[in-house]
C-alpha cells in the first residue's frame, strides 16, 4: 500500500498512521504546532470528528507525545515542503488553518471525502479493496507489530492512547506463529530442554 502511495499528496499521512498508530481523527486534527521536527516528536491534543468539528481526544490517555520514527520524520519534512508549494500555488484561495493534513485549500478535511477520493482508490491500486482493509487497519497493524516485536503492553498502551490496558491486551492476544515460537524459545532458555534430575513437580 505504501509503495502505491509513494509520491502522492497523502503519502506522509499514511506513513504517520502506520508508524505512529494514530486514529484517523487524531491525524486529521494535527497542526504544525503539534510537531517538533527538530526534536522529532508529535503531540496528540485534539481530534477531528466526522461532523468537521475539533474535539478533545477520545479519552485523557489519548493526549500523548510520541517520538517519531525516522521514516515518519522524513515523510513529514518532505510533506511540509510540498504543502508550502501548494500554498503558494493556491495564493489567496488558501485558507490557512495550520493543519498538517488539510484539504486542497487548507481547510479541515472531510473524512468521508478523504476515504472515497483518496484512500479507497489507493486500496484498489494496492489490491486491498476486497480484503476488508480499512484506515483503522493501519493502527491495528501498528499495534500488532509492537506485540510481534515484544514491546511491553504498558508501553504499547501509552503509544496507542488506550485508557485501559485490557484494550491493548485484546490486540496482543492476536499472536502470530512467530510470536509463539519466540515464547517457546524463551521457555526453553529459562527451563532447559527437558526434565532434569531432582526436578520438583508442582
Amino acid at each position: 500500500m505504501l509503495s502505491k502511495a509513494s509520491g502522492s499528496r497523502y503519502e506522509a499521512l499514511y506513513i504517520v498512521a502506520l508508524h505512529m498508530g494514530l486514529r484517523r481523527g487524531e491525524i486529521l486534527a494535527l497542526i504544525w504546532d503539534d510537531l517538533n521536527l527538530d526534536a522529532g516528536t508529535l503531540s496528540v491534543k485534539r481530534s477531528l470528528d466526522v461532523d468537521g468539528t475539533f474535539k478533545a481526544p477520545k479519552n485523557p490517555a489519548s493526549r500523548r507525545t510520541l517520538k517519531l520514527t525516522v521514516g515518519a520524520l522524513e515523510a513529514l519534512k518532505a510533506h511540509r515542503v510540498r504543502q508550502n508549494e501548494a500554498r503558494l500555488v493556491a495564493g489567496a484561495g488558501w485558507k490557512d488553518h495550520n493543519l498538517v493534513f488539510p484539504n486542497t485549500i487548507g481547510k479541515p478535511m472531510n473524512a468521508g471525502n478523504f476515504y472515497r477520493r483518496a484512500f479507497q482508490p489507493l486500496l484498489e491500486r494496492a489490491g486491498l479493496a476486497n480484503k476488508g482493509f480499512t484506515f483503522h487497519s493501519l493502527r491495528h497493524t501498528f499495534a500488532t507489530t509492537l506485540a510481534d516485536k515484544g514491546i511491553h503492553p504498558a508501553a504499547a498502551q501509552k503509544m496507542l492512547g488506550h485508557s485501559d490496558v485490557r484494550m491493548t491486551l485484546k490486540i496482543y492476544t492476536h499472536t502470530t506463529d512467530g510470536m509463539q515460537d519466540a515464547a517457546i524459545d524463551a521457555l526453553e532458555n529459562a527451563f532447559g530442554g527437558g526434565p532434569t534430575a531432582g526436578a520438583v513437580n508442582v
